[in-house]
């Protein structure tokens, strides 16, 4: 009986402890407006993890404007070719403007003339009756040797014509120390040419941009003592890098 009793007596207390308990509970989550439900705690990432790994599209980002070689382009807007000759473009799209710094820009290229070449002519002995001229760029920036050369020995009155099979697909670019060259048919083989006459004294003139232009300064090139024979057949060839492309002329 007395067991029974005090499970009895009991539970009532039991019963008003946990209501005492609730109630300062929901005191303590009170803050004015009323009592509020947290939820389940949230997981709140740290700083250091956040940016441990770039995000997807700054790894894209990086991947269009990171540096590469072998002839891709740079953060920097800069184009490296395979042969390491760089130039810088400045950034803005197609429109935007080029600045200067690579050698085949057209503001670091000139004309070559008489006042920063070299020319020199050498009388061929196969083929016959043909002289080889070449032009040594002796400055020091780039020039152009633009379409053929005009020649005039000492006072003639007229211009030999160019072989039109010779036009190059592009100019003939000189870099400093570099050399073109033009081919000349002096005279007939077979005696065919009219008003034959030795000439001792060459002028070359240069031509500007446009054809028959003026090209700058002209150049006096020494000829053998003896001098040299042409007649009415006299015609040259366009300016080119490479000699073999008129050897066989």
């Amino acid at each position: 009986m007395r067991n029974r009793r005090t499970r009895r007596t009991r539970t009532p207390l039991l019963a008003a402890a946990a209501a005492a308990l609730a109630a300062l509970a929901l005191t303590a989550c009170d803050n004015g407006t009323g009592t509020k439900d947290e939820g389940a705690a949230r997981n709140t990432p740290s700083a250091s993890a956040s940016t441990d790994k770039p995000s997807a599209d700054a790894k894209e980002q990086q991947g269009t404007t990171g540096s590469t070689t072998n002839g891709t382009q740079t953060s920097a807007g800069t184009h490296r070719g395979t042969g390491g000759t760089q130039g810088t473009h400045a950034s803005g799209g197609s429109g935007g403007s080029k600045t200067s710094g690579h050698p085949w820009d057209p503001e670091n290229r000139f004309l070559c003339d008489g006042s920063n070449t070299r020319v020199t002519a050498q009388v061929l002995s196969r083929p016959l009756n043909h002289m080889l001229l070449t032009v040594k760029n002796t400055g020091s920036k780039y020039c152009d040797l633009t379409y053929y050369p005009v020649l005039r020995f000492d006072g003639m009155q007229w211009a030999p014509a160019a072989d039109e099979s010779t036009h190059p697909q592009a100019v003939t670019t000189l870099a400093p120390g570099e050399s073109g060259y033009a081919g000349v048919l002096l005279s007939a083989a077979d005696g065919s040419g009219d008003g034959g006459q030795t000439g001792h004294k060459l002028t070359v003139y240069f031509q500007g941009r446009t054809p028959h232009s003026d090209g700058g300064a002209t150049a006096n090139v020494a000829l053998p003592s003896k001098g040299v024979y042409y007649d009415s057949t006299l015609k040259v060839t366009y300016w080119v890098l490479d000699p073999s492309d008129i050897a066989s002329w």
